[in-house]
């Protein structure tokens, strides 16, 4: 028995329907393999669709409906919270900022929404990460307001701003803005 399992919630395409990202998972399907989802969607049987012999008791008939308001319920709140990620999305930042240390040298920080490259207990291998590809030194320390900052020694504005727009547009998010700051002594 061959089965194929979904690649949004990872769930055999049979119970797709009881999982919280059916939208999701319907367009992955019908993109990987029509054949099925013409199977499953379009024919209108689903796992919870009632026997067509009309013999239904009135007691399984109401606790089918009742599993079907749970999650068109469990659904809709998934989708809610997608919507609001994508919002908080469209207007978080990523600072870049150029310091001179003294005549010749630069310091290169990163601050903002770093949150979103990678968790906090991983924003020191992110650091790490900028100090080999860019050979340089890296650390991650924090802001005056406390949030975290990575700074690498060096004037390498340009390729860390490369480097995070394609990590970015790698996990699909387009939408978070990548400012530059230049901070130049008088």
């Amino acid at each position: 028995v061959k089965v194929l399992y979904c690649g949004v919630c990872t769930l055999p395409v049979e119970y797709c329907e009881f999982g919280a990202t059916l939208k999701k998972c319907k367009a992955w399907l019908q993109s990987n393999d029509p054949t099925e989802y013409a199977a499953l969607y379009e024919s209108g049987i689903g796992a919870l669709s009632l026997n067509d012999d009309g013999n239904d008791d009135e007691a399984v008939a109401a606790s089918v409906e009742k599993s079907k308001r749970d999650i068109a319920k469990r659904q809709a709140k998934e989708e809610a919270k997608e919507e609001l990620e994508q919002s908080k999305l469209k207007h978080m930042q990523i600072f870049i900022k150029t310091n001179d240390r003294n005549k010749r040298k630069t310091i290169t920080s990163i601050y903002g929404a770093l949150e979103v490259m990678a968790d906090k207990s991983d924003l020191k291998k992110l650091a790490k990460t900028f100090a080999g590809k860019f050979a340089t030194g890296s650390s991650l320390g924090k802001t005056t307001e406390g949030t975290p900052e990575i700074s690498i020694q060096g004037d390498v504005a340009d390729a860390v701003e490369a480097y995070l727009r394609d990590q970015l547009d790698a996990k699909g998010l387009q939408d978070v803005k990548i400012a530059r700051v230049v901070d130049k002594k008088k």
